[in-house]
C-alpha cells in the first residue's frame, strides 16, 4: 500500500470515528457535538456566558452560537437573561435540563484527543497542528467556520448534503 492510500485511509478513519461519535451522542443526550460543547462551556463558566463569548472561545460567528443557542432555548436547555449590571446585553443562562445533558453526555470525541495530544511532547504536537493545518488547506478548508469540536456537517446541527 502507498502513502496516498495509507493518507486516504487515515482521513477515512478519522471521519468515521467522528460520525459514529456524532450518532452515539445524538442517540445518548439528544444534542449535537457543537451544542454539547456550547453546554459545556456555560457550565464551566458558572453557568452563565454572553453570545460573544461563547463565539470566542469556540472560535465561530455571532452567527453560528445565535443558531445554537436558538435550538438550545427551544428544546429548554438554556435560557436567554437580560444582564443586571448592562440592559442592552443578553446572557445565555443553562438550565437544569442542560447541566443534566451534559451529565448525561458521552465523553466527547474531543476530549479523548486532548488527552492524548497532551501527552505528546511539544514538537510532536507541533509538527501535529502543522500537518491537520496543511491537510485542511488542501481540501480547502483553511477559512471553514469551525469550532474545536469534532463532528461532521453543518456546525448548526444541519445534517452535511
Amino acid at each position: 500500500m502507498d502513502r496516498l492510500d495509507e493518507s486516504l485511509i487515515a482521513l477515512r478513519r478519522i471521519l468515521r470515528s467522528t460520525e459514529l461519535y456524532s450518532k452515539d451522542l445524538a442517540q445518548a443526550a439528544g444534542v449535537t457535538p457543537a451544542q454539547l460543547r456550547v453546554l459545556q462551556i456555560l457550565q464551566s463558566k458558572g453557568g452563565s456566558a454572553t453570545p460573544k463569548a461563547l463565539a470566542t472561545q469556540m472560535g465561530v460567528s455571532q452567527a453560528t452560537v445565535t443558531a445554537l443557542v436558538d435550538k438550545l432555548q427551544s428544546r429548554g436547555m438554556i435560557e436567554r437573561v437580560r444582564s443586571e449590571l448592562d440592559r442592552r446585553q443578553t446572557n445565555v443562562t443553562i438550565t437544569q435540563a442542560g447541566l443534566s445533558t451534559t451529565d448525561d453526555a458521552p465523553d466527547a470525541l474531543q476530549q479523548r484527543y486532548v488527552k492524548e495530544f497532551t501527552k505528546l511532547d511539544d514538537w510532536e504536537q507541533a509538527m501535529l497542528v502543522a500537518a491537520l493545518e496543511r491537510v485542511a488547506a488542501m481540501l480547502d478548508a483553511d477559512d471553514m467556520d469551525a469550532s474545536p469540536v469534532l463532528t461532521i456537517g453543518d456546525i448548526h446541527g444541519r445534517p452535511s448534503h
